[in-house]
């Protein structure tokens, strides 16, 4: 695909590279996760898609400098989460695949009005988070305990949470993992009206094929390196080719 011209509202990877070290018996050595991606992302709705290990999260993980890239550059709307990480944590929510990595306090409300404390004055707070709950459908789980939720429910919980903090960019790993239908067609819609309304980027990764269609574009992650680059319908094409052709 042909990348846009460069705008300051854009998401903008040049041959960044990752790495870790891990240790062995003979030492140190270094393991390549991200090898030479390039791509420059203005979408509203961006997927990533690919196997377990190919390299989605770690992606995902540096725009908002939850990791950092060992070589290239990356650059969130002009800004570079390595120099102004803060900055650029204001503008990208992130959700992830397991909502008890987030959800901290003993119920949904409680939980959003922490995510408000820098934000909203402590008198307002807890009307503002009731006001996120019904945003997303599921006030009627303002009071009860996290730990009485379903996996499902926590991890709409979690996205509200992070959508309380106004972001312009929401990053989502693996966000259906958790879901039945009812509530991975109730996060579609959400996720849609957010976009129409608020205006926000989303990029997510998923293995769910078919909720990749929600998106503008899709990019096929293998081995570290974007394969596949195009409309979701071509890029899920490609990437069941792949997996296919590694089948035995």
């Amino acid at each position: 695909m042909t990348e846009p011209a460069s705008t300051a509202r854009s998401i903008r990877l040049r041959d960044v590279g990752v790495g870790v070290l891990d240790e062995t018996p003979d030492g140190d050595v270094w393991r390549p996760v991200l090898n030479e991606v390039s791509a420059t992302l203005t979408e509203s709705v961006v997927a990533l898609i690919g196997a377990n290990g190919s390299g989605k999260s770690t992606l995902l993980q540096l725009l908002n400098g939850l990791v950092t890239a060992s070589s290239g550059r990356v650059l969130i709307d002009g800004l570079d989460p390595a120099v102004d990480g803060g900055k650029v944590r204001s503008r990208v929510g992130f959700v992830f695949t397991d909502p008890a990595a987030q959800l901290v306090m003993p119920t949904p409300l409680e939980d959003i009005e922490l995510s408000l404390r820098r934000r909203v004055p402590k008198r307002q707070r807890r009307a503002a988070a009731f006001e996120v709950l019904e945003e997303l459908g599921i006030a009627d789980l303002a009071d009860r305990s996290v730990y009485e939720l379903s996996g499902g429910q926590r991890q709409l919980v979690a996205l509200a949470a992070v959508l309380a903090v106004d972001p312009q960019i929401l990053v989502l790993d693996e966000p259906t993992t958790l879901l039945d239908l009812r509530n991975r067609e109730r996060l579609r819609r959400v996720l849609a009206d957010l976009v129409a309304r608020r205006g926000v980027r989303i990029i997510l990764s998923t293995h769910d094929l078919e909720f990749a269609s929600i998106a503008d574009r899709a990019l096929v992650v293998e081995a570290g390196r974007i394969v596949e680059d195009g409309p979701p319908a071509e890029a899920v094409a490609a990437y069941r080719e792949l997996i296919m052709s590694d089948t035995p």
